[in-house]
């Protein structure tokens, strides 16, 4: 039973940091009393700003836990530096650059439409998987799994406010847009880091991804051409960017040791539900409540990836 609620945190801790994104993005009321947030506009430019921001706390924090839970860790960095690691070293800087782009496009897409819409849109990433993996590896999906694809995409396009589009919202539109791209650029993150590791543990791999995700972030920060911006609020951004970080390295600490407590499996079920816990937190925090329907597709999804998650 521990086990369970260490995972439930976990999910918990990263629905947080999906809903400081938000707040960083857009003006809101946290829990209906105390105004905050609107800190920086919903830009592809501020969504690289904010992703560095958090990487440069995480890959710190994550470079002496995985020191301290994997001895062989620095080792192994170096190992990729030999030429028969190449392939690995290939797929980890791959992998990096996926995981930036990935975020990017989700943070950009919080910024323009609601947090849980956003998540559920992301999630359709297993949707994409499945069909890579059939495309790479022949590994075609079974008949129950073309069942939950579907409903994964039924759920998501509940989520869609179609009246909305029709009279040219350009945030929806867009927000849309950029959660399904985040989801293929999720997926084949999966595909190419399930590669990568086939030589190389996990820990330093991961490690590597993310040192190459900050490399990439601070460098499109440094060299993106912005004129005329207004002079950025730094504290508040940096309290965000420290936050989101911290529940984000919390959240993938606690979700480790919840999978050791309780099995991959389980920890993955509770995962997928995400989506869900999001909507409520972004409910009871910022009061961003999804339509009937909306909420329907949200909990279809969430259901949706909960059973692929239990037939992985």
């Amino acid at each position: 039973m521990f086990g369970f609620v260490v995972v439930l945190i976990a999910a918990g801790f990263f629905c947080i940091q999906n809903v400081i994104v938000r707040i960083l993005f857009v003006p809101q009321n946290l829990f209906g009393v105390f105004p905050t947030g609107g800190v920086v506009e919903p830009t592809l430019y501020n969504s690289f700003l904010l992703m560095a921001m958090r990487m440069v706390v995480v890959v710190p924090l994550m470079a002496g836990l995985s020191s301290a839970l994997y001895q062989p860790m620095w080792k192994d960095v170096q190992r990729l530096s030999d030429r028969a690691m190449g392939r690995s070293l290939v797929h980890a800087i791959g992998s990096g650059g996926l995981m930036f782009l990935y975020l990017a496009l989700l943070y950009f897409a919080i910024g323009l439409i609601p947090t849980g819409i956003a998540l559920t849109l992301f999630f359709t990433y297993p949707c994409f998987t499945a069909v890579l993996g059939w495309w790479l590896w022949g590994a075609r999906p079974s008949t129950f799994r073309w069942l939950i694809m579907a409903g994964i995409l039924i759920g998501t396009a509940l989520t869609v406010p179609f009246g909305d589009l029709q009279t040219s919202n350009i945030a929806w539109g867009a927000g849309i847009s950029l959660g399904l791209t985040a989801g293929l650029a999720q997926a084949l993150y999966t595909v190419n880091a399930q590669k990568g590791m086939e030589q190389i543990h996990p820990m330093p791999f991961t490690w590597v991804t993310f040192a190459v995700a900050l490399g990439i972030s601070a460098l499109c920060v440094g060299l993106w051409p912005v004129q005329d911006a207004p002079p950025l609020s730094w504290t508040p951004l940096w309290i965000g960017g420290v936050a989101s970080a911290v529940v984000t390295f919390a959240g993938h600490l606690l979700n480790n040791y919840g999978i050791r407590q309780i099995g991959a499996t389980p920890a993955a079920m509770i995962g997928a539900s995400n989506p869900t816990l999001t909507v409520i937190l972004a409910w009871i925090a910022i009061q961003e409540m999804p339509s009937v329907v909306q909420l329907c597709g949200v909990l279809l999804v969430t259901l949706c990836v909960v059973a692929l998650s239990w037939v992985r």
